[in-house]
C-alpha cells in the first residue's frame, strides 16, 4: 500500500508542479554540437547552456573530445561573443523578459590552467561577469573545492553528491549534479521501480537540504524522462533538443487538466425492457470531434465514471469522406443525417452538388416531430447537415434559408445574425413566424415557451462551459422530449456538443474535457429518458476525432489529465458508437458512418 501511494504521490507532482517550469529550467545539453549553437538554446530562452571546453595551446576550444576541436570553434567565438553582443543590443537584458541565464563550461583538460585561461578569457569581457543576471558555472574537471576561494566572485561551481562542502565552499556552489545512470537502470519508459525512486528521491533531498538546486546527467531525452523529472520537482532538465523541450514546456498549460467539478453517471435501470422491440423515437447525440481518447480524458477527469461507458453496446464508425481520408463536420455530418458520403466542405449534397433527402424529410412524411440542438452555431456544419442542401458549409445565409423548406419543429442554437442580421436585409424569424414558431432570442425564455414548433437562437447561451454556458445542451433536451412527449407522433432529435471540436481545435484539454463533461451529463439524461421511454433508441457518436490527441499522464483518484495533441485539425481515426434502448444491438462492429442512417432507418421502417 505504502508503495502505490508513494507511486501516486510522484504522479501527483507533475499536477501541482509541472506549470511551475519555464525555459530557465531547461539546460542545453553538449549545446554545441547543434546546428546553431549558442542561438539555438538563445532562441528558446534555455535557462543553462552548456559548452565543453579544452585548452590548446592556450586557446579555448569547444568540442566534445580533443579529436573533434576545429580552429574557429572557440569558447570566443562560439559563445562569449554573441552573448556580449546581446547584451549590448538590449541594454544589459540577457534576455528581454529578464530571465537569467547559467553558462555552463565543463572542463575537459587540465582543471587548474583551462580553468585560470577561462577566468582570464573572461575578464575581456566585463559586460558579461559583471552582469547579475548571468552566472558563469564550472563543472568537469574542477579545480578541488578548497582551491575554490582563490578564483574571482564571477565564478561559480557545479557540485557533486559525494562531496563535502565548507559553508565557505557551498557558497560558489550553484548547483549540484550527478549521473543519474549511477542511481538507475530505468531507460525512460514507463515508471522508475519503487528501489530507484527512492535513492533518487533521497538524493534529491540532499540536496534540498543545502538549499541548492539539482540536476541530472545520462537523462533519456523524450517525454516520459522530461515528465518524471518534473514529478520528481528537478531544477533542470537537460536536453539535446531545447526547441522540443521548450514547446514541451509552453504547452503545460493547455495539455493539463484538474477537474474541481464531478458529476454522477448515470447508471441503465432497464436493461430487459428493450429485448426485440423496434423503436418508435430516435435521439442521435454527436460529439463534435469526440475521438476515444476525448472520451477517456473525461472519464479519468470524472474520477473513473462516465455515462457513455455504462452503455452496452458499442461500435466504431469509420469517417472518411468521399474526397479524403480525413473527413470534416460537413461530409460526417452528412453521411449521418443522409446515408451516404461526400466531399470535405459539402452540406447534405452529392459529389455533384446535387440535394440529397435528409433523414428529417424523410421522418417529416412519416409525421415524426424532429428537433436539431447545437452548443454552438446552429449553421454549423454538423446542425446544418440536418436541414440544409449547400455546396459549402461557410455559406450560413443560404443555409439557414433553407431552414424555411426542410424545417424541424425544433430548433435550439447559437447563429441568431443568419436568421436576423442577414446582409440580404431579410428577416427569417417573420417568416417563421408566420409558419407558427415561437421565435426568442434569449435561452432564458425556453421553459416560457408553451409552442410546441420553438425556435431558439441565442448566441451568448453557446459559449464555452468555461465561460458560462452552463446547463444549455441538457435543458435544450429536456424541452424537446417534453415537448413531443406530449404528442402521440414519434420523434427524432439530433443534439451536437460542438465545442469538443473547438477544444481540440485549440490544443486546449482543458477546453476539451470540460466540454466532454457536459455532453456526458446530456448522454445520462438520454439515457434515464430511454429508460423510462422503453420504445426509444439513444444513439451517442461523433463526426470525426479533433486535435490527435493521445494521453500521456493522468490520476483517476484525482481526476487529472495530461494529453499531448499531434494536430489543430481533424484525423482520420474511427471514432465510437454507442447504442442504447430498443433496436441497439444493431449498432455493435465496424461500419461507415453512412450506416448510422440505413441502421436507423432499417429499425423505423
Amino acid at each position: 500500500m505504502k508503495k502505490i501511494i508513494t507511486l501516486f504521490c510522484l504522479q501527483f507532482f507533475l499536477f501541482t508542479q509541472a506549470q511551475e517550469y519555464n525555459s530557465s529550467n531547461i539546460h542545453s545539453h553538449n549545446d554545441y554540437v547543434g546546428s546553431l549553437p549558442f542561438f539555438g538554446a538563445y532562441s528558446n530562452e534555455a535557462g543553462v547552456i552548456e559548452a565543453d571546453v579544452f585548452l590548446i595551446n592556450n586557446e579555448l576550444f569547444v568540442a566534445h573530445t580533443a579529436k573533434e576541436v576545429k580552429q574557429h570553434n572557440t569558447l570566443k567565438s562560439l559563445y562569449l561573443e554573441p552573448l556580449s553582443l546581446k547584451l549590448k543590443n538590449q541594454s544589459g537584458k540577457v534576455y528581454p523578459d529578464d530571465k537569467s541565464l547559467i553558462l555552463m563550461i565543463d572542463i575537459k583538460s587540465d582543471a587548474d590552467a583551462t580553468l585560470k585561461a577561462i577566468v582570464q578569457e573572461l575578464r575581456t569581457f566585463p559586460e558579461i561577469i559583471s552582469n547579475k543576471s548571468i552566472k558563469i558555472v564550472i563543472s568537469g574537471n574542477r579545480p578541488l573545492p578548497l582551491q575554490w576561494i582563490a578564483y574571482p566572485e564571477f565564478i561559480y561551481f557545479d557540485g557533486r553528491l559525494n562531496e563535502n562542502y565548507s559553508s565557505e565552499e557551498l557558497t560558489r556552489v550553484e548547483m549540484i549534479s550527478e549521473d543519474l545512470k549511477k542511481l538507475t537502470a530505468w531507460n525512460g519508459k514507463g515508471v522508475l521501480t519503487q528501489a530507484d525512486l527512492q535513492k533518487i528521491q533521497t538524493a534529491i533531498k540532499k540536496v534540498r537540504d543545502l538549499h541548492k538546486k539539482i540536476r541530472f546527467w545520462s537523462t533519456q531525452d523524450n517525454v516520459n524522462t522530461w515528465m518524471t523529472l518534473m514529478n520528481l520537482k528537478v531544477d533542470f532538465i537537460g536536453t539535446d533538443n531545447v526547441a522540443a523541450l521548450a514547446q514541451f514546456i509552453h504547452n503545460l498549460k493547455t495539455t493539463f487538466y484538474q477537474n474541481t467539478e464531478f458529476h454522477t453517471a448515470y447508471v441503465p435501470k432497464n436493461k430487459q425492457a428493450f429485448a426485440k422491440k423496434k423503436p418508435k423515437n430516435v435521439i442521435l447525440l454527436i460529439g463534435d470531434g469526440m475521438g476515444l481518447a476525448q472520451i477517456y480524458a473525461g472519464y479519468t477527469a470524472n474520477k473513473g465514471e462516465l455515462s457513455v461507458f455504462n452503455i452496452p453496446t458499442q461500435g466504431l464508425s469509420i469517417t472518411k469522406s468521399s474526397d479524403s481520408y480525413i473527413t470534416d463536420s460537413a461530409a460526417g455530418a452528412t453521411a449521418m443525417a443522409t446515408g451516404n458520403k461526400t466531399n470535405n466542405r459539402f452540406i447534405s449534397v452529392d459529389e455533384n452538388g446535387t440535394p440529397l433527402e435528409l433523414i428529417t424529410q424523410q421522418l417529416a412524411k412519416k409525421n415524426f416531430k424532429t428537433a436539431i440542438i447545437s452548443a454552438g452555431n446552429i449553421t454549423d456544419a454538423t446542425p446544418a447537415a440536418f436541414y440544409a442542401h449547400q455546396p459549402e458549409r461557410t455559406y450560413s445565409e443560404p443555409i439557414a434559408y433553407d431552414f424555411l423548406s426542410n424545417p424541424s419543429d425544433i430548433l435550439i442554437g447559437g447563429g441568431i445574425k443568419e436568421f436576423k442580421a442577414r446582409k440580404d436585409g431579410k428577416d427569417l424569424s417573420k417568416l417563421l413566424i408566420e409558419k407558427g414558431y415561437s421565435f426568442s432570442e434569449k435561452f432564458s425564455s425556453l421553459d416560457t415557451i408553451k409552442n410546441n414548433k420553438i425556435i431558439l437562437l441565442d448566441d451568448a447561451a453557446v459559449v464555452s462551459i468555461k465561460d458560462g454556458r452552463g446547463d444549455f445542451l441538457t435543458k435544450s433536451l429536456e424541452k424537446a422530449t417534453t415537448v413531443f412527449s406530449k404528442t402521440k407522433n414519434p420523434f427524432f432529435i439530433m443534439a451536437e456538443g460542438a465545442q469538443i471540436d473547438y477544444g481540440g481545435h485549440k490544443n486546449d484539454l482543458e477546453y476539451v474535457v470540460r466540454e466532454m463533461l457536459d455532453f456526458d451529463k446530456l448522454v445520462g439524461q438520454a439515457m434515464e429518458f430511454v429508460d423510462k421511454n422503453p420504445e426509444t433508441l439513444l444513439i451517442v457518436t461523433a463526426d470525426h476525432e479533433t486535435g490527435g490527441l493521445s494521453l500521456i499522464d493522468g490520476s483517476i483518484t484525482k481526476g487529472y489529465v495530461q494529453g499531448s495533441f499531434s494536430t489543430n485539425d481533424h484525423t482520420a481515426i474511427s471514432v465510437p458508437v454507442f447504442a442504447y434502448g430498443s433496436g441497439a444491438h444493431v449498432f455493435s462492429g465496424v461500419y461507415q458512418n453512412t450506416e448510422i442512417y440505413t441502421k436507423i432507418m432499417d429499425l423505423l421502417f
